[in-house]
């Protein structure tokens, strides 16, 4: 089960004085909305407001001004780039998930220097499962991210520098969740192995046949963009997304090449967003993994930046990176 902290809320929402409160809930847990809402407003009088876009990441962060008082954020932490708004109240809704000893018996594989990481909703078992590490006789390692990571060790869907802080002296990577969408991040950033252990069902899985599959897509992704002599530059008009000024660089670097490039700003990128503009291809400078995950649903060839230098020829494949978004 996962915390919403809802009586915390309920505190904050008092202090604070608030009328009208936004909620902002990423998918898999809009689904609990409306039950969050009752309980809110029963017990404080405030009016709710709930965000129906799509929300993956604090990244996604909801401009509540002008529609509500305040807004909780759901699912994610902080961004500590982004700075701090006192009327924004982050709920991490952390798992109260356990484990013990048993999960050695899936990692006997994991090599002698291993590098912990997790998603948000999993960052409470680091120390128990490093603890468990170390009693095995491991070397265990746990990294501080850049200004937008919250915690040692998390991973976000764009940044894994978490990772890069221990890479060096580290074998192999450890992460602690579910699904592949924040492992892959790590397992696209560094190259080393990365062993994903799911605590609910104790199973222990490898990113490299999942990382490989898609990194054979984005080589034919950029092979199928060769030809291209138009472009169109995706800026994100999301708070955290919102990669202006690398747009206009990549704008520079294809003019230069004496290609065509356009600018679009975009709140949502999606395929029927997309399908009007007549250019060859899209340069995706938002969420990389908008062209890395989503590919195959979109018309014609989708690239992050450094995917983009290797069609211009300003980079090899051999020297292919994944497009975090930095501080």
């Amino acid at each position: 089960m996962f915390d919403f902290q809802l009586d915390n809320i309920v505190a904050w929402i008092r202090d604070g004085g608030f009328s009208s409160v936004a909620l902002q809930l990423p998918e898999g847990l809009k689904i609990r909305a409306t039950e969050i809402a009752d309980y809110l407003s029963e017990r404080t009088g405030v009016e709710v407001l709930v965000i129906g876009f799509p929300c993956y990441g604090a990244c996604d962060l909801f401009n509540y001004k002008g529609r509500a008082d305040a807004l909780v954020h759901f699912g994610h932490s902080p961004i500590p780039s982004q700075g701090d708004d006192p009327n924004v109240l982050y709920i991490e809704s952390r798992s109260d998930a356990t484990v013990d000893d048993s999960i050695l018996d899936n990692l006997k594989e994991l090599p002698q220097r291993v590098g912990l990481l997790a998603t948000i909703q999993y960052l409470d078992l680091i120390p128990k499962v490093r603890s468990i590490l170390e009693s095995s006789g491991r070397t265990v390692l746990v990294g501080t991210g850049d200004r937008r990571i919250a915690y040692p060790g998390q991973v976000l869907g764009c940044n894994c520098s978490s990772a890069e802080a221990v890479l060096d002296d580290v074998d192999a990577f450890l992460f602690i969740g579910e699904g592949d969408f924040h492992p892959l991040a790590a397992a696209f950033g560094v190259d080393k192995d990365i062993l994903v252990l799911n605590p609910i069902t104790n199973e222990v899985r490898s990113m490299s046949e999942t990382r490989d599959r898609i990194l054979r897509k984005r080589f034919a992704a950029i092979q199928s963009a060769k030809g291209a002599q138009s472009f169109l530059v995706i800026v994100c008009s999301k708070v955290g997304q919102d990669r202006t000024s690398e747009a206009d660089r990549v704008v520079r670097l294809i003019r230069d090449h004496g290609m065509k490039a356009y600018k679009a700003v975009m709140e949502e990128i999606t395929p029927i967003s997309l399908m009007a503009y007549r250019v060859d291809a899209y340069v995706n400078t938002a969420c990389p993994r908008v062209a890395m995950d989503d590919s195959a649903k979109y018309d014609r060839p989708m690239l992050t930046i450094p995917e983009l230098e290797i069609v211009l020829d300003e980079r090899v494949w051999a020297d292919y990176q994944f497009d975090q978004i930095r501080p």
